[in-house]
This record gives structure tokens, C-alpha cells and sequence, in this order.
């Protein structure tokens, strides 16, 4: 007997943590892409953003779903102090993200939108995360040896800097990950 629902699954993301972590639930699926536009209103709650992107996401395909298609989008967001820190554009930039995430508590958040021909459904998962005081050497070490550039904040939590720096998470690894799956394993059932 299967757990999951009879749909033909796709994950609409280029993340390989993404796809190994839905691989993870037992999920047989496909990978699909568009470019999407991640903008969103400055006006709109940090803690909305990742939804918000996750839906914007799904509209990027709502031509092609056909019937028996479930389609997962997500997003992943960092903030600190109210704050959004999105992915770091370079070396300096990641830097500063990492400093400045040193000895304080923030915030993950991950919004995913789940899509069929007949509706769709979105929610999102936070986590709280504390990292150590960082020196400047382990992230300079970090940054060089990970490059960390395609990740919200400047970090992965299941690479190095995560196991030598992170002393403290409320809530879901894996949402820190990117997808919170016993989260998303629900919704998928109540889908």
C-alpha cells in the first residue's frame, strides 16, 4: 500500500536539496523549470514573502498542468531582524551576511504552493535558527571552500558552517533545507 496520492508528481525547482529531499518522502517525480521573475511588492510582509513567491512560481505553469499532475513550487527566505537576506551576489556580500547572521537567532522560512488543474494550495513552515559567534576565519573558510552564492542568507545548515556553527533550531531542519516535508507530506494528504 502507498501513502501518497495518485497524482504524477512534478518539482518545479533547479535545487538539488530540493529534489534529494523530496526524493527522501518516496516521491517518484519530475523536474520541470521556467525562469520566474522573484520579485515581489515591498510593501508585503516578510513573513508572506515565501508564499507569495511559491504561488508566483506555480502561475509560471498553470498553461501546462494537465488532470493527474501535482505540481510543488517553494521558496525559501532568511531574515533577521525583519529583514530579508536573499541569496548573496558575491564573496562581500556573503561575508556580510554571515557576520551579521553570527551569535543571532533568525528566522527560515519556506512558503510552498501545491497545483492542480482544479486548485491550488499554499502554506509555509518557520524555523528559527542560532548560530555561535562566527569567527571570521570559519566563514571566510566556509564561503571559499562552499560558495555558498545560491542560497538564501549566504548558508546550507547540512554543510560544514551548519555543523560547526548552528547551537540551537526550533522547528524543521529540513524547512532550513529548503522543503519542510513533514509539513508538505500533510498537505499532500489533505490535497
Amino acid at each position: 500500500m502507498n501513502w501518497i496520492p495518485d497524482y504524477k508528481y512534478i518539482l518545479a525547482s533547479k535545487s538539488p536539496r530540493r529534489q534529494e529531499l523530496l526524493k527522501s518522502l518516496g516521491i517518484d517525480f519530475e523536474v520541470k523549470t521556467e525562469e520566474v521573475d522573484e520579485s515581489y511588492p515591498m510593501d508585503l510582509s516578510p513573513n508572506k514573502i515565501p508564499e507569495y513567491l511559491a504561488e508566483k512560481k506555480a502561475g509560471a505553469f498553470s498553461d501546462e498542468l494537465k488532470a493527474f499532475e501535482l505540481l510543488i513550487t517553494a521558496d525559501t527566505i532568511v531574515i533577521l531582524n525583519d529583514q530579508v537576506l536573499e541569496k548573496p551576489t558575491d564573496y562581500d556580500h556573503a561575508f556580510t551576511m554571515l557576520k551579521a547572521l553570527s551569535g543571532k537567532m533568525h528566522q527560515v522560512i519556506t512558503g510552498v504552493c501545491l497545483s492542480s488543474v482544479k486548485k491550488s494550495v499554499a502554506f509555509s513552515s518557520l524555523t528559527n535558527v542560532l548560530f555561535k559567534e562566527l569567527t571570521e576565519m570559519e566563514i571566510e573558510y566556509y564561503i571559499k571552500n562552499f560558495k555558498p552564492f545560491d542560497k538564501a542568507g549566504a548558508y546550507g545548515i547540512q554543510e560544514w558552517i551548519g555543523s560547526i556553527g548552528i547551537t540551537h533550531i526550533e522547528g524543521s531542519f529540513y524547512n532550513v533545507m529548503g522543503l519542510p516535508l513533514q509539513k508538505l507530506y500533510e498537505e499532500i494528504q489533505k490535497f
